[in-house]
């Protein structure tokens, strides 16, 4: 179980490394290169991106101990990184683009998030009850 956790623990520091540097070009590369709302909706990924990297990486912690055999651990991480692939990767498309091609997915990757965190409190609740 422990190479479990150090998969997460990678797709965690990915995603924190990719969500700053996100955020430093957001600022910094197209500031004052796009309209101010397709610049929020890129920062908004870019904050989100950050805040589940910080979920994943305690969710790594959890599946290095006992808990690894809980289904709902490792659902909890495919649906938070399919949140964020979807979510941050769409608001960054159209942060870069200025399309609304993708527009359709952002609440789709904000469903994966919500059920990811709800996944996680379905795993809590087993392990409150054990």
């Amino acid at each position: 179980m422990a190479k479990e956790g150090a998969f997460w623990l990678f797709i965690a520091a990915m995603n924190g490394a990719l969500g700053i540097a996100a955020a430093a070009f957001g600022a910094h590369g197209l500031a004052n290169q796009i309209a101010a709302a397709d610049l929020a909706a890129f920062r908004t990924g870019a904050e989100y991106q950050i805040y589940h990297a910080i979920a994943l990486f305690a969710l790594a912690g959890w599946l290095r101990g006992e808990t690894a055999s809980i289904l709902a651990f490792r659902l909890c991480g495919w649906l938070l990184l399919a949140g964020i692939l979807l979510f941050s990767g769409s608001l960054y498309f159209l942060g870069i683009t200025g399309s609304r091609a993708l527009v359709l997915l952002t609440p789709v990757g904000g469903m994966a998030l919500i059920a990811g965190w709800l996944t996680l409190l379905y795993a809590a609740w087993h392990i409150r009850r054990q």
